[in-house]
């Protein structure tokens, strides 16, 4: 067999496993990814569905860390309107979350009151990203990286990735309220009772 032949048959078989992949990763239901909470225990988003979600990753140590106030006053805010703040701590970037999930939990309730439900400390970049980021890069319009704290990922009612926010866009930012409010305006999609 010739050279070039055996190159595009190896490109050919690349091509399909990465589409295969990337089925797999992008099909998957945002409500249905195993997720561990700040206290141990499993669960998913599906007690959320329907409402609007600001997901973002959070660090205890870092210039951005007081934005916890203006999460919690989001929260606070709009929650009674169904926005919910989700907030994954993460030791990615200069290793500015290095305490366990008990000492992450301590640290934001003394200093700043969070009420919203926190997850379990895990990677949000890179090969080793936990499965929820993974799906909110695969869906979110512009498939960039996490590059720094305090992200934010804003899930319509539909459970689609909305808008993606950088570090930079602080909580009471006319930019983030906005986008926030017009997500809480749509209409909940009805859920089928037969489903689980």
């Amino acid at each position: 067999m010739r050279m070039k032949n055996v190159f595009a048959m190896l490109g050919g078989l690349v091509l399909f496993c990465h589409s295969a992949v990337a089925e797999v990763t992008t099909s998957q239901d945002l409500y249905q990814i195993q997720l561990t909470n700040i206290d141990g225990a499993k669960t998913t988003l599906k007690p959320y569905q329907g409402q609007v979600l600001l997901i973002v990753n959070t660090a205890s140590g870092c210039g951005y860390t007081p934005q916890y106030k203006g999460l919690e006053s989001l929260y606070t805010r709009y929650k009674s309107k169904g926005l919910v703040v989700l907030g994954f701590p993460s030791n990615d970037f200069l290793y500015q979350e290095p305490g366990t999930n008990a000492q992450i939990k301590y640290f934001c309730k003394s200093n700043y009151q969070v009420d919203f439900p926190m997850f379990d400390k895990a990677s949000v970049r890179g090969g080793g990203a936990q499965p929820l980021y993974q799906y909110l890069l695969n869906h979110c319009e512009d498939h960039s990286v996490v590059r720094w704290n305090f992200e934010k990922y804003l899930v319509g009612r539909d459970g689609k990735v909305v808008n993606h926010f950088r570090s930079g866009v602080t909580p009471e930012s006319d930019e983030l309220v906005k986008s926030i409010e017009e997500a809480l305006r749509a209409t909940a999609p009805k859920i089928k009772a037969n489903q689980p």
